[in-house]
């Protein structure tokens, strides 16, 4: 997946909201470069998530500037971003909030964690165990938190991001299928260029503070309205018959893969056909072509599926077998 182009002149989408916020969604991308070199699939990753209410898992090593890229996102978007640095010892509560008594009341009043946020960066989702990790759940499937028996609405839009490092597994709990399954996308931040290095290198040598991005001069290009008109334009967005036995064919697929013990659910395949409307509408399209699901399949599928152990030893990985699916299925004409 890459960055889509500019709009071109004969949209056949008419002319109205949808474009303003498409401008503005494509302005993201230029103001998070005034902090974050590269990146630019990550970040159009994570728009396409917003753009259907979805989370993000970010796998990288550490210091390829994952936590950078959230925040810059939700100061180019104006929106509330909160980061959890997950642990060992982190409860569930700490997550979702708690009930707190009051001596002044007598009386229990709720305290709310840092799950209430726009954007949630949960740092090392992979170092905590399984009971916090599907504390989560809740938040991501219901967009709500329970606590004593009361349900409590996030905000809206809400984002998970969560990071986990590919390299380092001692003292990790791997995400069950069940918690992955959850995750839209699955997006892989590598290290940068030698070029893109030594822009970075520059940058911190004249001054540049990844701790104020004020400093670094990036102010909000779009809001809440525009992701909302953004999420409406999409959702307009046609998918022929053809299309939709397209991604099922995918799909289906790679259920039948020698090299996995688990394919790709039904789940899978809603969000597949999601992120390509996405991608569809972002590149000034109102309906999906077989190249917009080439374009998600990688991010949307590379996590929910399964190797087998002797796969995994002969070195094919999820990216492989998803390839070689995409070049056997027919493509609609």
């Amino acid at each position: 997946m890459s960055a889509p182009p500019p709009v071109p002149a004969g949209t056949t989408e008419p002319l109205g909201n949808g474009d303003t916020a498409r401008a503005s969604l494509e302005a993201l991308r230029s103001e998070i470069a005034k902090a974050v070199v590269g990146q630019d699939p990550a970040v159009t990753g994570l728009v396409v998530a917003l753009l259907c209410r979805g989370h993000v898992l970010l796998e990288g090593v550490p210091g390829v500037a994952k936590t950078l890229l959230v925040r810059a996102l939700a100061a180019s978007l104006e929106l509330d971003t909160k980061r959890v640095q997950f642990t060992p010892d982190l409860m569930p509560s700490d997550v979702t909030g708690s009930l707190v008594y009051d001596a002044r009341t007598a009386e229990f009043s709720f305290q709310p964690g840092p799950v209430f946020t726009h954007l949630l960066l949960a740092d090392e989702i992979n170092r905590t165990p399984p009971k916090t990790q599907s504390s989560l759940l809740e938040a991501m499937e219901e967009r709500q938190v329970t606590v004593d028996g009361t349900p409590r609405q996030l905000p809206d839009p809400f984002l998970v991001a969560a990071t986990q490092n590919p390299v380092e597994y001692e003292g990790t709990y791997p995400l069950p299928e069940a918690q992955l399954d959850r995750f839209l996308l699955k997006l892989i931040v590598p290290l940068p260029s030698r070029e893109e290095e030594i822009n970075v290198l520059t940058r911190h040598s004249e001054g540049f503070n990844p701790r104020d991005l004020k400093s670094a001069g990036i102010r909000p290009v779009a809001g809440p309205a525009d992701l909302e008109a953004a999420r409406n334009a999409v959702a307009r967005t046609k998918v022929s018959p053809e299309i939709a036995g397209y991604v099922v064919d995918i799909c289906r697929a790679t259920r039948e893969s020698p090299s996995l013990s688990l394919g790709v659910s039904p789940r899978g395949a809603t969000a597949l056909l999601s992120t390509a409307r996405a991608w569809a509408w972002l590149t000034g399209r109102d309906y999906v072509i077989p190249d917009d699901v080439k374009a998600l399949a990688l991010p949307t599928l590379r996590h929910r599926i399964q190797l087998r152990p002797e796969a995994e030893m002969e070195g094919v990985t999820p990216d492989s077998v998803i390839t070689a699916v995409l070049a056997h299925v027919p493509v609609p004409r």
